[in-house]
């Protein structure tokens, strides 16, 4: 299990994140992602409406914190965001860019481990707002090593975490034709999952798949129907990522704790980039305001706050936007 980091201070711990530096993050570097719905999710979050008590506030997805940067200003003395991320270089952002803020720690966790972690720091029930904001970061997607993005070439990889489990090439390379077409069409709906599963199978006995370009290419040349919009990899790059990394059981896992993460009147905030993600998340948040039981209606857990979408002028600013969704709700007093 990795280990929790907490930043307490201007002292600075180590947190299995290469070379951390202890000069602050240039301005170009802090600017360069763009937190996506911002003002919404802060407004769901309810950060800054009066409360008596010391607040606790947790971005489970902290990405390069743009989120949690704004958060941060909303908060009064004593409340405390906690942020977490399994990527080593997303914790090193966070040494860098707010390590002398009061009230701001960091955990190199899974927000899949929430509840064990939540039990951990004694917050179970104590959580006033949690945000997750869902897919890939748009730093990884930049960074050709990640293996993310076949817009430059780079490793096969696409691990959020390069510390833990088989990267994208080791999967194909063992994987059979049976279990990759799934895949692709579970998690990307690829209406030419076959005929790319049955190319990969038969690339690999000639040469292993090992960069994302070579994939890419791969891909592009099969026969078959596809989108004139998108790249014909697109939905296949999305599937195997979501795949490697575990992501909808990790959703589910987390969301399965949310009520005992919760303190009353305590806010959920997800932001979601896929489908898939956002009708996991639609579910869950129906089936706890919506509470029927044979036939008996039982007094809602959740109470949903709203549903919210970027507008023009943001996915202007930000294409990466234009899929993104956000569903608010609340935990019941």
């Amino acid at each position: 299990m990795p280990e929790s980091l907490i930043l307490p201070s201007p002292v600075f711990r180590r947190c299995g994140c290469p070379a951390l530096l202890r000069r602050p993050l240039p301005v170009e570097a802090m600017n360069s992602h763009r937190p996506v719905l911002l003002e919404e999710a802060l407004a769901g979050l309810a950060a800054g409406r009066p409360c008596s008590r010391v607040r606790a506030f947790v971005d489970g997805t902290y990405g390069r914190g743009g989120h949690s940067a704004a958060i941060l200003e909303t908060l009064r003395p004593g409340d405390v965001l906690h942020a977490l991320d399994r990527d080593p270089a997303a914790c090193a952002h966070a040494f860098k860019a707010h390590a002398r803020r009061d009230g701001f720690r960091i955990h190199r966790r899974n927000f899949a481990e929430l509840q064990a972690w939540a039990q951990e720091q004694a917050l179970l029930g104590r959580i006033d707002g949690l945000l997750l904001d869902l897919g890939v970061s748009s730093p990884q997607l930049d960074q050709a090593e990640r293996g993310f993005s076949f817009a430059a070439d780079g490793p096969l990889d696409m691990r959020m975490d390069p510390d833990t489990g088989e990267s994208a090439a080791q999967w194909l390379a063992r994987a059979t034709q049976t279990e990759i077409a799934e895949v692709l069409w579970r998690y990307g709906e690829e209406r030419n999952s076959r005929r790319i599963a049955r190319r990969i199978v038969e690339s690999r006995v000639e040469s292993p798949l090992t960069t994302t370009t070579q994939l890419a290419a791969l891909i592009a040349a099969v026969p078959g129907p596809r989108s004139r919009k998108i790249h014909p990899a697109t939905r296949s790059f999305q599937a195997i990522r979501i795949h490697i990394n575990g992501e909808l059981d990790a959703l589910e896992r987390a969301l399965a704790a949310v009520l005992e993460l919760l303190a009353p009147g305590g806010r959920l905030a997800v932001i979601s980039f896929h489908s898939l993600e956002d009708r996991v998340v639609k579910r869950y948040i129906r089936e706890h305001s919506t509470r029927v039981r044979d036939g008996e209606a039982l007094t809602p857990l959740l109470r949903r706050i709203g549903r919210y979408f970027p507008d023009d002028a943001e996915v202007a600013a930000n294409p990466r936007a234009r899929s993104a969704v956000l569903r608010v709700a609340e935990k019941v007093p």
